[in-house]
């Protein structure tokens, strides 16, 4: 269950000058194939979630595909949402299982861009989960790129980035110095200057968008001036759509999976050069020894209900399923009546959360703390509540002791709350 902290993840990468890559996902191909690179190289690996891809696939179908593939790896993985368009796609995006967000407000003003972000920012560390913020503007110049990124690109200023690091808190920050979205037209002219000052004046981790069309070269000095993560997808499209039409030149009548045959080889490929130029191949070992796994907490309240009829009680769970599944951080909300006649508790709430991180901030949430004081504690005197993590059969990777240890025993915490 190699699942690991995304913050714990890059902040290896960036404390040892190379990047990890975040590759955006548009089928199960492209998701074997980063999966088996990432194997092959043994590299820590992102696996990309874009907003923007949404029109071409049910996002909520394509996670638990993303989540399992990772949950299955022997590698390192996080499962990031990538160009996030509000604070409602990053709840969404934490709450299906993403372990980092980026929210792209860098078509709005300075002031709206700084006052979106730190409002994802709050919200997504109350879950533990790390946030990727876009200052400048990185446009696309041809193909799919230039669609979902018009216009012309704004670099990034280094005193402005001092600021809204500062103002909204995020914990990497991706830059504008000269990348674009989508395929390059020659050479791109990287501004590492201006690269080196922005990494001067924020010293946090840096992200690259527009990844395609780089030299090696680039690459390395990119990595030396506090680049930790390089988002890349055009290339892999490209390289795809090439295998298609190689197939169809063969085969005019070929069938939809004739056309795929090579896809995921040509994917897996094009992801193992750039693991390898990037720095990661290798490294998965000592990232797994560092970073904390993501591991869900299990909310569980047994308990008995007085001055309520069965018809009330069924109606106040199904409202707390409703109301608490909203909440930031909660994956799933479930509700139970024991089978057994003269159980000592006759009901139960199993509520989901994304990380430990969640225990505190649920407990705080308004509308937890509304349904709680209104509609459950009063009729629910009679409960007990504890957190736990799920043991994980075989889950032994070579975690720090410290982690490991919570593969082998529940941890269990009794607290007062619902």
């Amino acid at each position: 269950m190699p699942i690991v902290n995304m913050r714990d993840m890059l902040h290896h990468a960036y404390d040892n000058s190379y990047a990890v890559g975040a590759f955006d996902l548009v089928s199960l191909d492209f998701l074997e194939a980063v999966i088996d690179a990432a194997e092959r190289c043994r590299a820590p690996v992102i696996l990309s979630i874009a907003e923007p891809h949404f029109a071409h696939y049910d996002f909520e179908l394509m996670l638990p595909a993303v989540e399992a593939a990772a949950r299955r790896a022997s590698v390192p993985v996080a499962i990031q949402l990538d160009h996030g368009a509000s604070r409602e796609a990053v709840v969404c995006a934490i709450n299906l299982g993403c372990n980092g967000v980026m929210l792209d407000a860098s078509g709005q003003s300075l002031p709206d861009n700084i006052s979106a972000t730190a409002a994802v920012v709050e919200t997504a560390h109350s879950c533990g989960v790390p946030v990727v913020g876009e200052l400048g503007y990185v446009a696309g110049m041809e193909g799919e790129g230039a669609e979902q990124h018009p216009g012309e690109s704004a670099y990034t200023v280094p005193t402005e980035a001092k600021a809204y690091v500062e103002r909204t808190g995020v914990d990497f920050l991706a830059v504008s110095i000269g990348t674009v979205q989508g395929r390059l037209k020659g050479r791109a002219k990287l501004d590492f200057q201006r690269l080196k000052q922005i990494h001067q004046a924020v010293n946090i981790p840096l992200v690259i968008h527009g990844g395609s069309g780089l030299s090696e070269d680039q690459f390395r000095r990119l990595t030396s001036h506090g680049v930790a993560k390089i988002n890349y997808y055009t290339a892999l499209s490209d390289l795809a759509a090439q295998s298609m039409r190689e197939q169809m030149k063969q085969a005019r009548n070929a069938s939809f999976t004739a056309l795929k045959q090579g896809v995921k080889e040509a994917v897996g490929r094009e992801v193992e050069r750039c693991l390898r130029a990037w720095g990661s191949a290798g490294r998965a070992a000592e990232v797994l020894s560092q970073c904390a796994p993501w591991l869900p907490v299990e909310h569980l309240i047994i308990y008995n209900i007085e001055g309520m009829t069965p018809e009330d009680a069924e109606a106040m769970m199904a409202e707390g399923r409703r109301v608490l599944s909203r909440i930031p951080g909660v994956r799933e909300v479930m509700t139970g009546e024991a089978v057994k006649e003269g159980a000592d508790y006759r009901y139960c709430f199993l509520v989901r959360f994304v990380h430990q991180a969640v225990i505190d901030s649920y407990r705080h949430h308004p509308d937890h703390v509304a349904f709680a004081d209104n509609l459950f504690r009063p009729f629910a005197a009679d409960r007990i509540s504890i957190d736990y993590q799920m043991l994980e059969p075989g889950a032994d990777t070579g975690f720090k002791s410290r982690y490991a240890s919570r593969y082998h025993k529940a941890y269990l915490n009794a607290v007062e709350s619902a």
